[in-house]
């Protein structure tokens, strides 16, 4: 499925509760399981469930949680970095980075889970395409983030007493753990030891969404 087609699919939803599109069964533990939720829009939506990098065929989906006015309550997941540590500590080319693919198209739906989830309500959707002029800034500064935290990871390697990474920001976008236990350590070829004791993932900070929000709220 297209970007394109998912927004025209979408549209109907907008301003609609949860507890009107989907069965109380197939709301079971979304609140103690925090991707349950992007899961019953792909479902919605008719999305496949794969392996691939996208969820669409020429784009990503996200959904975050926001109140009433669509102001972001968390961070966002991106994607994980395990296996691919040693591309961020040599800073690979951003535009050449699983990190751009998943974030150069992005359709954006807050979704405003304020009461029992069954009154969830799906807030109006951004697409977000960071190769259009309009979005030419934001595009930038995630880029000019991307290289600071490759440098901030090869700093903590070297110099903190652990010798691990640690959490990484930038303005937009940031690196910081996404585990459970059992942890899985992150392995570096480079440095030929673990380089963390757990995952670690990007995020969108809340600052990015409330970017890409300002012109509707």
């Amino acid at each position: 499925m297209r970007l394109e087609e998912a927004k025209i699919k979408l549209q109907p939803m907008l301003n609609c509760r949860l507890g009107e599109l989907v069965t109380p069964e197939q709301m079971t533990d979304i609140i103690r399981a925090k991707g349950r939720t992007g899961q019953i829009i792909e479902s919605l939506l008719g999305l496949d469930s794969t392996n691939g990098n996208l969820d669409f065929v020429d784009g990503e989906l996200k959904t975050n949680k926001c109140d009433s006015s669509g102001n972001p309550l968390e961070t966002m997941f991106i994607t994980q970095i395990s296996s691919r540590i040693d591309e961020l500590l040599e800073k690979k080319d951003f535009y050449e980075t699983l990190l751009y693919e998943k974030i150069r198209n992005l359709l954006y739906v807050p979704i405003c889970k304020e009461g029992d989830p069954e009154d969830w309500i799906i807030l109006p959707f951004v697409h977000v395409d960071l190769r259009k002029s309009e979005y030419t800034n934001i595009r930038l500064q995630i880029e000019k983030d991307y290289y600071y935290i490759c440098e901030l990871l090869k700093k903590h390697i070297e110099t903190s007493t652990d010798g691990f990474i640690h959490t990484s920001s930038g303005e937009l976008i940031q690196i910081r753990s996404k585990d459970s236990k059992p942890y899985t350590p992150i392995y570096s070829k480079l440095y030929k030891r673990n380089v963390s004791n757990k995952n670690h993932a990007f995020y969108f900070k809340k600052d990015f969404m409330r970017y890409i929000n300002s012109d509707r709220y």
